[in-house]
C-alpha cells in the first residue's frame, strides 16, 4: 500500500511542481487563440473552461487507464512508481505541448505542426503513421465497448454474438455523427454528463478496494532487481510496461486528441489545467483501477494468465461492487471511456486531413467526402478483425506500437519548437528519446514467437535490439537538436505564427 500512496504523492506533487515549471518554459500569454481569433463555427469556436477540460479528459482517457492498466500492473508495484514518473515527466509534458503549440498555430494537428517544424519530408512519414493509428483507435475503441456491453454485468442472461455486432453498430453511428457534426452540438453537451460517470465508475473501484488495500504489494527493496521480472509470462518491462500501459504513462493518441480542445480555449493561461492537468487525472484514474486489478489477481490467481482485460474488469466490478446497479454504472462508465476517444479520433483524423488538403470543414458536402471513406476502412477492419480468431490480438498489438510512435512525432515537434526558440528543449527532448528508444526496442525486438498476435516485428535477440534501439533513440535526438537550431537561424521564421507554415520553402534558408 505505501508504493501505491506514494505513487499517488507524485502525481499530485508533479502537478504543482514539475507542472508549473513546464508552463514556464513555455511562457502562456495574454495572445488571442484560434477560437478568438479565427471562429468557424464547426472546430474553433469558444467553450467554457470546465467544460474543455472535461473533454480533454474524456477525449485522451480511453480504455488504457483501465483495462490497460489492469494487464500492466501484471508486472508487479513498480508499476505503482513507473506509472506516476513516466505521467509527470512524460505524459503530460507531451500533452500539454501538443495542446499549445497547437494553439499557437491555429489549432493545426501533428501532420501539419511537422511540415512546419520538421520538413516535408518527415511530415509525410507522421501523416501516414497518425492516419493509420486513429483508423486503429477507431477500431479497437469500438470493439472494446461493444465486448463490454456484451457481458453479464449490462446484458444478463442476453449476452450472444448478435448483441455484440448490435452494439457495434450503435456505436459506430455515434461515431459518425460526433466526427460529422459541429463540436458544440453533439460532444460539447453530453461530455460533461460522461465525464461524471467516469468519475463515479473510478471513485465506486476505490471505494469497493479501499478497505483491502492492504492487500497490495510493495516494491522490495531487499531485492531491487526482482521488481523487474514478476510479469507472469516473463514479459520485458523495457519495452513491453511501456506500451501496455500507454495512456497512463505516456499516449500518443493524446496529441490528436490536444488540438481539439485548443481550438476552443479562449485564453492560453488555462492550459496547464486543461492539458497537463487532465493527463495527472488520468494517471490517478489508471492509479486506481491498477490497484484494483492487483486486488482481483490475489483473490483469483486463476486470471492473471489467460483471461482477457475485459474479462478482467468485469470480474474485478462484480466483486468489489456486489450491488448491481451501482457495478452497473461502473461498467458503463468504463464504456463511456473507449466511445469518448473512439468519436474524437476519428474526428481528428478528418481535420487531418482536412489541413494537409485544404478541404474547407464548414461545408457539409466537403466533411461528408471526408467522413464516408475513412469510416468505411474503419468498419471493414472491425469486421476482419471480429472475424479472424487472432484479428483483435493483431489489432491491439499494432495499435500499441503505432500509438507510442505517435507520441514520438509529437514530442519531436515538441522539441524542435523550443530549441527554435532558444528555450530549454530537454525537457522534451529526454522522453522524446527515450520513447524512441521504447519503440524502436518493440519493433526490433518483437516476433509471432516472443508476442502472440504480433506479426510485425524483426525478432531480433533482445539484447541486440536494445543497442539498436539506443542508437536509433542517439541519432533522432542529435538530427532534432539540428533542425531546432537552424530554425532559430532562419531569418523571418516565427515559432508562434501559422503564416508560411505549409510553404517553408519561401523562407529564406538558414545560414
Amino acid at each position: 500500500m505505501i508504493t501505491f500512496l506514494i505513487g499517488i504523492a507524485i502525481l499530485i506533487g508533479g502537478y504543482f511542481t514539475y507542472g508549473k515549471f513546464v508552463e514556464h518554459v513555455f511562457g502562456p500569454d495574454e495572445r488571442k487563440t484560434p477560437a478568438l481569433e479565427q471562429p468557424d463555427g464547426v472546430d474553433r469556436l469558444p467553450l467554457p473552461h470546465w467544460k474543455n477540460m472535461l473533454i480533454q479528459l474524456l477525449n485522451i482517457a480511453g480504455i488504457g487507464p483501465v483495462i490497460g492498466v489492469i494487464l500492466g500492473i501484471k508486472f508487479g508495484a513498480i508499476v505503482f512508481i513507473l506509472l506516476p514518473l513516466g505521467n509527470v515527466l512524460g505524459g503530460a509534458v507531451h500533452d500539454y505541448f501538443s495542446g499549445m503549440i497547437s494553439m499557437r498555430n491555429n489549432g493545426y494537428n501533428v501532420p501539419a505542426l511537422s511540415r512546419k517544424f520538421l520538413g516535408k519530408g518527415p511530415a509525410k512519414v507522421v501523416m501516414a503513421l497518425i492516419s493509420i493509428a486513429l483508423i486503429l483507435v477507431g477500431a479497437v475503441f469500438t470493439n472494446t465497448p461493444a465486448a463490454l456491453v456484451n457481458t453479464p454485468i449490462i446484458a444478463g442472461s442476453a449476452v450472444s454474438p448478435t448483441l455484440f455486432w448490435i452494439a457495434v453498430g450503435v456505436i459506430f453511428a455515434y461515431y459518425f455523427a460526433s466526427t460529422f457534426f459541429p463540436i458544440d452540438k453533439i460532444i460539447g453537451r453530453i461530455y460533461p454528463v460522461f465525464g461524471a460517470l467516469l468519475i463515479l465508475a473510478s471513485l465506486g473501484i476505490l471505494i469497493g478496494i479501499a478497505p483491502q488495500l492492504n492487500v497490495l504489494d510493495n516494491i522490495n527493496f531487499n531485492d531491487f532487481a526482482s521488481n523487474f521480472t514478476q510479469h507472469p509470462a516473463h514479459q520485458p518491462i523495457i519495452p513491453m510496461l511501456f506500451v501496455t500501459i500507454a495512456c497512463g504513462i505516456i499516449s500518443g493518441f493524446h496529441s490528436t486528441q490536444s488540438p481539439l480542445v485548443a481550438r476552443t480555449e479562449v485564453t492560453e493561461k488555462t492550459g496547464r489545467q486543461t492539458f497537463y492537468g487532465m493527463m495527472i487525472i488520468e494517471g490517478l484514474i489508471g492509479m486506481i483501477w491498477a490497484a484494483g486489478g492487483m486486488f482481483i489477481y490475489k483473490q483469483m490467481p486463476e486470471l492473471i494468465t489467460g483471461a482477457s482485460g475485459v474479462k478482467v474488469l468485469s470480474t474485478l466490478v462484480s466483486t468489489v461492487i456486489p450491488f448491481a446497479p451501482i457495478s452497473v454504472l461502473v461498467v458503463v462508465g468504463v464504456i463511456v471511456l473507449a466511445i469518448t476517444s473512439g468519436d474524437t479520433s476519428l474526428r481528428s483524423l478528418r481535420l487531418t486531413i482536412a489541413e494537409l488538403t485544404g478541404l474547407d470543414q464548414t461545408s457539409v458536402k466537403n466533411r461528408l467526402i471526408l467522413t464516408v471513406p475513412m469510416f468505411a476502412l474503419c468498419a471493414a477492419i472491425i469486421f476482419w478483425s471480429n472475424l479472424n480468431p487472432e484479428g483483435f490480438n493483431i489489432l491491439w498489438n499494432y495499435f500499441s506500437w503505432s500509438n507510442q510512435l505517435m507520441a514520438v512525432c509529437s514530442l519531436c515537434v515538441a522539441t524542435v519548437y523550443l530549441r527554435s526558440k532558444r528555450k530549454n528543449f530537454w525537457i522534451a527532448l529526454i522522453p522524446c528519446m527515450f520513447m524512441t528508444f521504447i519503440t524502436c526496442d518493440y519493433i526490433l525486438w518483437v516476433s509471432p514467437e516472443n508476442l502472440k498476435g504480433a506479426p510485425l516485428g524483426f525478432g531480433l535477440d533482445y539484447k541486440t535490439a536494445l543497442v539498436l534501439a539506443i542508437h536509433d533513440a542517439a541519432i533522432l535526438g542529435f538530427l532534432l537538436c539540428v533542425r531546432g537550431k537552424k530554425l532559430s537561424e532562419m531569418p523571418g521564421y516565427n515559432a508562434d505564427k501559422w503564416n508560411s507554415a505549409l510553404d517553408m520553402d519561401k523562407l529564406p534558408k538558414a545560414q
